[in-house]
């Protein structure tokens, strides 16, 4: 088996998460800036096995897209072209960033580390694929 690798992406950083070999367990991996993030992505699959990107897909709550979908749609339309060979799968990310503060305060982070928006954009993705993998 291979690595499922998911992105919270965002016009200026994405936050990623990636699951064991076994596909278990949901990580934080980083979260990078949105402009090297394919170039990060094709480094990362020289290394690792990958089978499938899961990427999030923010809805309104009466399920319409989100503004953000229009940069989001461009990003996979470019990922498509530079890694054709790992497919991609869309996952429902409503309610990830507000769950991924909650996490941060139950985990006991104070006020000053709660305002790490990069900390908040890994731990979106890694609910994105937790999410995923509990549905498999």
């Amino acid at each position: 088996m291979a690595r499922i690798l998911a992105i919270d992406f965002g016009e200026k950083r994405t936050g990623i998460a990636v699951s064991d070999v076994l596909q278990i367990i949901a990580s934080g991996l980083t979260t990078v800036n949105t402009k090297e993030l394919l170039s990060f992505l094709k480094t990362y699959i020289e290394t690792e096995p990958v089978e499938l990107f899961l990427v999030g897909e923010p809805k309104q709550m009466d399920n319409s897209a989100s503004e953000s979908e229009q940069h989001i749609a461009k990003f996979i339309v470019k990922l498509k072209n530079t890694i054709p060979n790992i497919p991609i799968k869309r996952v429902d990310e409503r309610f990830t960033s507000k769950m991924a503060f909650q996490t941060m305060i139950d985990s006991g982070l104070n006020k000053k580390q709660r305002k790490n928006k990069a900390l908040v954009d890994e731990i979106s993705a890694t609910l994105i694929l937790q999410s995923y993998l509990y549905s498999k």
